[in-house]
């Protein structure tokens, strides 16, 4: 089976996307694993530090073996890493990539912890792709009103393709998740827009693929054209979340009387995985709609 390392190579150089989609239980994974067994095409999952808490690495790790052991391309993702033990924890359990966050930090300090993790994952004995990140996105998975007073999303604020380059070069990444435009949760009073001319700038710069946070709320189309620019992958999770609640709540009206988890959670496993599926033919340029 291909590794993540290729797959996000080709994807870079096909201009096509592969989906990454955040879960906390078993269910939001089996309806990955059904969106990715329908489709025939390879996902990511991923789990931040909060949701790694709740569900540990090491289950999630044998759950997608299981899952690979049928054929299915999927692959195992440390999301927003703050500090370097928890970075050394993520690749010991077994992760095939982790998303070493330091956008918050100075760029002295950012660059510090990620090198720091780019030497532990070559040193690990198996090939961890390790990514960064760069400029302000944000940390929420939540829908919110509006963003966060001095959060305003700007030019200014977006990153830098001579920058990007230099973070690279300094640090070794395999990956890098920069700022245009995007920002993590769903704004109710009005999504950011994504700046497809930044990505194109940042795509020329970059000597490693890009991959676009806080995909939740941002229409088709923007992913079609960040695509086409040259994005090649793109993060999914307040969307799913929601999903997954909408979908308990129908079921429980539906049968309100049902004790057994397995039917009434059974219409959330089947909204996600069609909102996973469409999601991931979209990303690829295999889409029907």
């Amino acid at each position: 089976m291909t590794s993540i390392r290729s797959m996000l190579e080709r994807a870079r150089i096909a201009h096509r996307g592969v989906g990454h989609f955040n879960i906390s239980d078993s269910n939001q994974l089996k309806a990955i694993a059904n969106a990715a067994r329908e489709t025939g095409l390879p996902v990511v999952v991923g789990l931040s530090e909060g949701e790694r808490e709740f569900l540990p690495l090491a289950q999630v790790r044998g759950m997608i073996d299981c899952y690979r052991a049928e054929g299915l391309q999927m692959f195992l993702n440390a999301d927003h890493t703050y500090s370097f033990d928890k970075a050394r924890d993520a690749i010991d359990a077994g992760v095939d990539s982790i998303v070493v966050d330091g956008a918050k930090l100075s760029y002295a300090e950012n660059v510090k912890l990620v090198s720091l993790v780019v030497i532990y994952a070559r040193g690990s004995g198996r090939d961890v792709v390790v990514e960064g990140e760069l400029g302000y996105i944000g940390q929420s998975s939540q829908v919110i009103d509006r963003l966060p007073e001095g959060a305003a999303v700007t030019e200014a604020m977006m990153t830098k393709p001579e920058e990007l380059h230099r973070f690279a070069i300094e640090t070794g990444v395999d990956a890098m998740a920069p700022a245009v435009g995007n920002v993590h949760g769903i704004v109710s009073s009005g999504q950011p827009k994504l700046s497809i001319e930044r990505i194109k700038a940042l795509v020329a710069e970059s000597p490693v693929p890009l991959v676009l946070h806080g995909g939740s709320g941002s229409s088709d189309e923007e992913f079609r054209e960040a695509v086409a620019a040259g994005i090649a992958m793109i993060h999914i999770n307040t969307e799913l979340r929601l999903t997954y609640r909408h979908g308990i709540e129908r079921g429980l009206a539906s049968m309100p009387h049902e004790a057994a988890p397995y039917k009434f959670l059974a219409p959330a496993v089947e909204d996600m995985s069609a909102y996973v599926a469409q999601k991931l033919r979209l990303f690829s340029g295999t889409s029907m709609i």
